[in-house]
């Protein structure tokens, strides 16, 4: 591990260490990564199989993508992928007439199973393995070009380790490898969280880490902290149907004209107060109530006034 993966940024932000083991390719992710959260770096850490799990317990990561099984009792896992497992071969292999393979093709060949092996078979197909297996999945591929044996692993190890002379096809009933997100559960903070919501393919939006936190953040900040009187008063629109052309706050202050509202043919929402016009939050369904009642009077007094016109002329009031 480099001395980047434990040191901070001038702003004093830790970097986020992630533990890789070899054929897993997290670059998709890392760039999510750099979108949702600029101001945190992540490191990658590399690892083995062999190696995860004590890796993944210490001090110097804080989460891994590993090949699964884990340690469950100190670790929680998310299960991401499950990959195909095929038979690297010398290029003028006999399988290589087939586009995939079963295990059962494989009986008469010599099966190479280096010590960190991934795969796990219950019972290997072929000859007896060799008496001193190779180290490591690349010292396999050095073998099966040298024709000695062959070799199943993850296609993701078989192109890793790709070379001219060898070539690989699927076996279809062989054993698989699942890759998956892993931290120790009592470290899980918003981090994690945020990692946890960029593998399962969660917006920012929807996410529970960091970045959704601060989006809800700035969402509620808009919310109550938007311009202030552009919304509309209560008394902009009345029980009675009037127009309320008036804005909250919007009236000037020592006389100057506020909002009003018509009402049935009076103004309302208007008042007189220390000799200034101003539109105080009155209700204007009081308002409306009280100017219907005197446009009601007035009709009233209009159509007996023009009754009383008609029969002087002679008329018939209707």
């Amino acid at each position: 591990m480099t001395d980047d993966a434990t040191t901070p940024t001038p702003d004093g932000v830790l970097p986020f260490r992630l533990l890789v083991v070899p054929g897993v390719n997290p670059a998709k992710w890392l760039r999510v990564w750099s979108e949702r959260l600029p101001d945190v770096p992540l490191t990658l850490v590399q690892s083995t199989p062999g190696d995860q799990g004590s890796a993944l317990a210490g001090p110097d990561v804080d989460a891994g993508l590993v090949r699964l099984p884990v340690d469950r009792d100190a670790l929680s896992a998310i299960p991401l992928y499950t990959e195909t497992s095929v038979v690297v071969v010398p290029k003028d292999h006999v399988v290589t007439a087939a586009d995939e393979v079963t295990a059962a093709d494989l009986v008469d060949e010599t099966l190479l199973v280096p010590a960190d092996d991934v795969l796990g078979w219950d019972e290997p197909p072929g000859t007896a393995p060799l008496v001193d297996p190779p180290a490591t999945t690349a010292d396999a591929v050095e073998l099966v070009a040298a024709g000695v044996g062959v070799l199943v692993v993850p296609q993701s190890l078989a192109r890793l380790h790709h070379r001219r002379d060898v070539t690989y096809r699927p076996v279809t009933d062989a054993p698989t490898s699942t890759v998956a997100l892993a931290w120790v559960t009592d470290r899980h903070d918003d981090r994690v969280e945020e990692l946890i919501g960029i593998v399962r393919g969660r917006t920012a939006n929807s996410s529970r880490g960091r970045a959704g936190a601060a989006d809800e953040g700035t969402r509620a900040g808009g919310a109550v902290g938007g311009p202030a009187g552009t919304g509309r008063s209560g008394a902009g629109t009345t029980a009675s149907g009037g127009r309320g052309a008036g804005r909250t706050g919007g009236g000037k202050a020592g006389g100057g004209k506020a909002g009003t509202s018509k009402v049935a043919g009076g103004r309302t929402g208007t008042s007189k107060a220390g000799g200034a016009r101003s539109t105080g939050a009155t209700s204007s369904t009081g308002t409306s109530a009280a100017g219907d009642r005197a446009a009601a009077a007035a009709r009233r007094r209009s159509n007996a006034a023009g009754g009383a016109t008609r029969k002087g002329r002679g008329g018939r009031p209707r």
